[in-house]
């Protein structure tokens, strides 16, 4: 990272009301001076300004815009930052984007960079970095509130915690180090045995609990599946609201997985229709019922479908007893008698037309109960990155091989590798802490 000043604009490029273009760096005050006719001394924090902005060069007028400023480090990056709130038009923001590439020490900003100038100078950690890329990227409810848990420090919180733990523990371990003729007090080697006993029982929790942090960014699974004809195509367009897949009478038209987008309470879901299950000698066909069987082994929820009229639902007892979570739903219901009806609920069957739209929205209201209870499993603490996974696991593998019985400066490293390891998160390293923590612990005159 150099230290020129950046810019770039920070709405989408094209036309609207209002665009917003942001300066970071020492020089972002200039834009004051050079651009427009506030001098930067008399620019005060905070306050927006209505002013024309011209060109340095040519001094032609580009805009009547608004202008704010925000001194460092009382900014999002931690340095001297300018917004400028300018007309939505693509000739006003390449104007002004071109006038700013014309004043001295100023370059385009790379992608990401001013977030990664807020975290080089303390104003996030890498946590809150990925929670603001998430809030970016939501799509849903839950998506939105799990991205500002992580920015206000949810996660940061919890993984700080177990790295200040480690560092504690390194700090006495590098003491004895330093003084290899004093034996280990028994009551700090239990201290420390114990600490990492209660932090692999910790961190072993928390990856075990975490089983959803893709699902919330990619979309939760769901298959409908059933045998021909049974009506998964009218199905998956029933709960879309739309129409995404083909509706015929002709066994064997969905050969393929047709993937849906919905959102279900906030929860991203992706339905998928799937092949009708059956034997058949047609190559094409037997492709689609493959990749349907594939998608059921592994969805996360599924809802097998058939014809209440023809079929019954041991078809699918194969399915059913390979385990997961699923929905029996008896389709055209609108079709049969009362007594057929009885017979299926008893079998644990949902009855259901998806033709007249009947009972649609009890399967997605039991569909957003099951994600609600996994998501408020695991909500305190939701991993949203697999990589925090791994960093996890490499922390929780050092914190296993440390024991005391093996050479005091082999046993520091298993403790330094699984702070590493953490620090890998959140983008914290331990070296000066750990002085601090030992020298803290002298006297004054030492």
């Amino acid at each position: 990272m150099d230290n020129k000043t950046i810019y770039a604009l920070s709405t989408l490029f094209g036309k609207s009301g209002i665009a917003v273009i942001r300066v970071s760096g020492k020089a972002a005050f200039s834009v004051f001076d050079k651009m427009t006719n506030i001098a930067a001394s008399a620019a005060v924090d905070r306050k927006m300004y209505h002013t024309r902005i011209f060109d340095a060069v040519s001094h032609e007028t580009l805009d009547d815009c608004l202008l704010v400023g925000f001194r460092a480090p009382n900014s999002f990056t931690g340095e001297d930052t300018v917004e400028i709130n300018c007309h939505g038009s693509k000739a006003v923001i390449r104007s002004i984007l071109e006038a700013l590439s014309a004043l001295p020490d100023f370059r385009l900003a790379e992608a990401g960079e001013f977030s990664r100038r807020a975290f080089y100078n303390g104003k996030m950690d890498l946590t809150a970095a990925d929670g603001l890329a998430d809030l970016i990227d939501a799509e849903t409810k839950i998506q939105q509130k799990t991205a500002l848990r992580q920015m206000g420090g949810t996660l940061f919180n919890l993984y700080e915690s177990w790295r200040e733990e480690l560092v504690a523990m390194l700090a006495y371990l590098e003491a004895f180090i330093d003084f290899p003729d004093e034996e280990i007090p028994q009551d700090t080697v239990f201290k420390i045995e114990n600490t990492v006993f209660k932090l692999i029982e910790a961190i072993s929790g928390h990856i075990a609990d975490n089983k959803i942090e893709e699902r919330l960014r990619d979309g939760f699974q769901v298959v409908i599946s059933g045998p021909t004809n049974a009506g998964k195509s009218s199905l998956i367009n029933a709960i879309v609201k739309r129409n995404v897949a083909i509706v015929s009478d002709i066994a064997g038209t969905t050969r393929d997985v047709i993937d849906a987008y919905v959102d279900i309470n906030g929860f991203p879901v992706i339905f998928s229709d799937t092949a009708g299950l059956r034997d058949s000698t047609d190559a094409i066909e037997q492709i689609g019922i493959k990749l349907a069987r594939e998608k059921i082994a592994n969805a996360d929820f599924n809802i097998f479908l058939f014809d209440a009229e023809n079929t019954e639902p041991d078809i699918f007892d194969e399915y059913i007893r390979a385990g997961g979570n699923f929905l029996l739903a008896a389709n055209k219901a609108d079709k049969i008698s009362a007594e057929r009806k009885a017979e299926l609920v008893a079998k644990g069957c949902l009855l259901i037309s998806a033709k007249n739209n009947e009972n649609i929205s009890v399967i997605t209201d039991r569909l957003a109960a099951y994600f609600e209870s996994i998501y408020q499993q695991s909500s305190a603490s939701l991993m949203t990155r697999h990589r925090y996974k791994e960093a996890l696991l490499e922390c929780l593998d050092n914190l296993q091989r440390f024991n005391l019985q093996k050479e005091i400066e082999l046993a520091a490293e298993d403790i330094r590798l699984a702070c590493r390891a953490i620090g890998k998160i959140t983008g914290r390293v331990e070296v000066d802490e750990i002085l601090d923590k030992i020298f803290s612990s002298f006297c004054i005159g030492k």
